[in-house]
């Protein structure tokens, strides 16, 4: 059974060494079509060729193409009401003879819009009334028998993670783009930035630094941050009282020291301060390397646009 597992990943390994380097100028014009698409791409395919479609379109969706999986039966029982005029529609049969899909052709052709086809067979009804053919031809599937898919399905699948690849570098596709369609999952919120986190606006806890400190705790009570950040005339950040600042204030015994104005006391003069851009586990790492809970967001002039607390990153489970 050992042997007989590894054999079948060296016919696999073959098959996909056959299908890249079988690739042509049909894979530049597949990815200039996806790539010039103004409406959506409509993956569509039939048993193991149609759970590779789902599988395509969902690769597609997350890097930035817009894309939908079309079931090539529910297709011809009312569903292709969904391809509209500037759509683009991917097709994927190994043989290129699947009726199903054979059926969507004179919507496709009625629409005027571009078809791709992934197919195993240059001659085939799919490949004749195709835009643009991309082989899967495969010198044998890994099946013993020779007849369930195997090793052109994990080709077919390569080649379209191929193409969603090839498009969504063309298209300049960041890693802030990529969290955007992903704000649930592990790998989006390991992309999220401090700025989609922190604390802004009437959120920020803000004081001119005359003001006194019995002021700041009833600013920094009312933000709920255990702290405030502490600005001059012009914005710009001055220091920082936090909780940590009032336990060691209150010994030193300075007389009617509520309404002594912040500037007159003994604060950190330098709090340390990070650009919205940062990701926020970075943020994270600065924190815990510097023992603090708490870090000030400000712009190029050194004025705070926000905060950010340990809670916020942890809650957002950006690990």
């Amino acid at each position: 059974m050992l042997d007989k597992g590894r054999e079948v990943f060296d016919i696999e390994i073959e098959a996909l060494r056959s299908v890249r380097d079988n690739l042509d100028d049909s894979f530049v014009q597949a990815s200039l079509a996806l790539l010039e698409c103004r409406g959506k791409v409509i993956v569509t395919g039939l048993g193991k060729s149609g759970a590779i479609a789902r599988k395509a379109a969902a690769t597609f969706c997350s890097t930035g193409t817009p894309a939908i999986f079309l079931h090539a039966t529910e297709s011809v029982h009312g569903d292709l009401g969904v391809i509209a005029e500037n759509d683009l529609v991917l097709a994927i049969s190994y043989s290129g003879e699947t009726s199903e899909i054979s059926l969507i052709m004179p919507m496709v052709q009625r629409l005027g819009i571009k078809m791709i086809a992934i197919t195993g067979s240059s001659n085939s009804s799919l490949a004749k009334n195709a835009d643009i053919v991309l082989s899967v031809n495969i010198p044998q599937e890994a099946c013993l028998l020779g007849l369930a898919p195997t090793s052109s399905t994990t080709a077919t699948l390569a080649l379209a993670d191929a193409l969603a690849v090839a498009v969504h570098e063309a298209r300049g596709f960041t890693e802030e783009d990529f969290a955007l369609r992903h704000p649930a999952g592990s790998l989006g919120r390991s992309l999220l930035r401090v700025s989609d986190l922190m604390h802004k606006e009437d959120e920020l806890p803000v004081c001119l630094n005359t003001a006194s400190l019995g002021e700041a705790i009833v600013e920094m009570t009312q933000k709920k941050l255990g702290n405030t950040t502490v600005v001059n005339e012009k914005g710009s950040l001055t220091s920082i009282v936090t909780d940590g600042d009032l336990r060691r204030l209150w010994p030193l015994k300075i007389d009617n020291i509520l309404e002594q104005p912040l500037n007159n006391l003994p604060l950190s003069k330098s709090p340390k301060t990070i650009s919205q851009d940062l990701l926020a586990v970075q943020a994270l790492t600065i924190m815990e390397d510097m023992k603090i809970t708490s870090l000030i967001i400000v712009d190029e002039n050194n004025c705070p646009k926000g905060i950010i607390h340990i809670h916020d990153i942890l809650r957002a489970k950006v690990i």
